[in-house]
């Protein structure tokens, strides 16, 4: 007995000693993200049925639902310790397989940006906005080093998911106390850099414009005199050079284009690469150099002959456009948060990125209700315009932002509005 006694002492304060340490900051962050997705909660059809039905922002939420979010108390809390990280994020990315590189973690991570909402939106209902606080600041990182592998897909999906925490933010505005929003917002300029997509051309280099080029001089090799099978076993990766680009009839464009043979790919690559070389310096200027230029550069290339510029370039402009726009929603962010602070002055010293001032800024009635106020940008790309409502009094759901900011929401459009805007289902864990 007295045996046992010791032990059971010795092993306690072991025990105490291992709980009493600090969590490494050393960590390689993508390993902590890797054990949040293997630890994800296995829901059950009528949870996830529950949890849907409850997506509108601003109703009140049954018991049942801080039970289903609270199992995934075990992914953020590993999220929570990758926020905190020191070490740089490496996904660990194989890139040798090109344009079919595998990356299963972008999906995974944009969900894990939805589960933080619901759990936000749960914790702000029940007085703790500091957990609230928490998960979308630790999502906030896990959106910036989701871009750490440099290419656009995944510095899209930062885009994303970086709009996923700034609109719950303004969602829930008036539920967060005047200090946990300074805290959003001391987190958002502590978070890992942004990467941009400007600084994505190398990557889109490498994965796509080497890559195959590599692959056509190799085949070249291997069929000495028989460019009919060069030119097949092109068809056969070419297909798939750029998924994003939406291209059916590709190859007989390309075929044209080049002669019919593989030297005459390798040049429509190089034609690319140096339109490549003018996009990533369009793509990293300010808004209104952007928006007068952008119309210059698109009208010259988009009668280009050259197939591989048209399937690209329209994507990378898409994706500079979608760029501004969280630019400006992220500062709108900042301009609230001084606004609740510091009143009108606060208002004003947040300029607008895309404008020359501040933001414009109107009190936002809701059927005949204050419910808060609106903050809009100058920018005006792509259909949607810079308009974020801060919502700051409970009561029929509407939408805060997009080309319907302030008209009514319904589950329905709901529904389709995230999965237009975000690429996912808003119920999909």
């Amino acid at each position: 007995m007295k045996s046992i006694c010791l032990l059971l002492v010795i092993v306690s304060g072991a025990a105490a000693g291992v709980s009493s340490e600090q969590s490494r900051a050393d960590i390689n962050p993508a390993l902590l993200y890797y054990q949040a997705f293997l630890v994800t909660p296995d829901l059950e059809q009528g949870d996830r049925d529950l949890i849907e039905a409850n997506e509108l922002p601003g109703q009140k939420l049954p018991e049942r639902f801080g039970e289903i979010v609270a199992k995934s108390d075990n992914q953020f809390s590993l999220l929570r310790r990758a926020a905190h990280a020191t070490a740089p994020c490496d996904w660990g990315i194989d890139r040798s397989a090109g344009p079919s590189t595998l990356m299963p973690h972008l999906a995974r991570a944009k969900a894990l940006t939805q589960t933080a909402r619901l759990r936000a939106t749960w914790d702000l209902q029940r007085g703790r906005p500091a957990d609230a606080c928490d998960d979308l600041l630790a999502a906030f990182a896990l959106a910036r080093n989701v871009s750490r592998d440099g290419t656009v897909i995944s510095v899209l999906v930062q885009i994303a998911m970086e709009a996923i925490v700034y609109s719950t933010v303004a969602e829930n505005f008036g539920q967060f106390p005047a200090e946990t929003l300074q805290r959003v917002v001391e987190g958002f300029g502590a978070a890992p850099a942004r990467r941009t997509v400007a600084q994505s051309i190398p990557s889109e280099k490498y994965f796509f414009r080497d890559w195959a080029v590599s692959k056509i001089q190799e085949l070249q090799r291997q069929n000495p005199g028989n460019d009919a099978n060069v030119m097949e076993g092109i068809h056969q990766f070419l297909g798939h050079e750029d998924p994003r680009a939406g291209e059916t009839n590709l190859w007989e464009r390309v075929i044209q284009a080049a002669g019919g043979t593989s030297d005459g790919v390798l040049k429509l690559f190089d034609e690319r690469e140096r339109v490549y070389q003018k996009l990533s310096v369009l793509l990293g200027l300010p808004y209104a150099e952007y928006e007068t230029q952008a119309k210059a550069f698109t009208a010259e290339f988009q009668d280009s002959p050259n197939p591989l510029v048209l399937a690209s370039v329209p994507a990378l402009l898409r994706a500079r456009t979608r760029e501004l726009r969280v630019l400006a929603t992220l500062d709108m962010v900042r301009a609230a948060v001084d606004y609740k602070l510091n009143g009108e002055p606060g208002l004003q010293k947040v300029p607008d990125p895309c404008g020359k001032g501040p933001f414009s800024f109107r009190r936002f009635v809701f059927e005949g209700i204050d419910r808060g106020f609106e903050l809009k940008s100058a920018y005006d790309l792509g259909g949607d315009p810079g308009v974020l409502i801060f919502v700051e009094k409970e009561g029929p759901p509407f939408r805060v932002s997009g080309p319907q900011a302030g008209k009514p929401l319904s589950k329905e459009s709901y529904d389709e509005a995230f999965r237009r805007r975000y690429g996912i289902s808003p119920g999909k864990k």
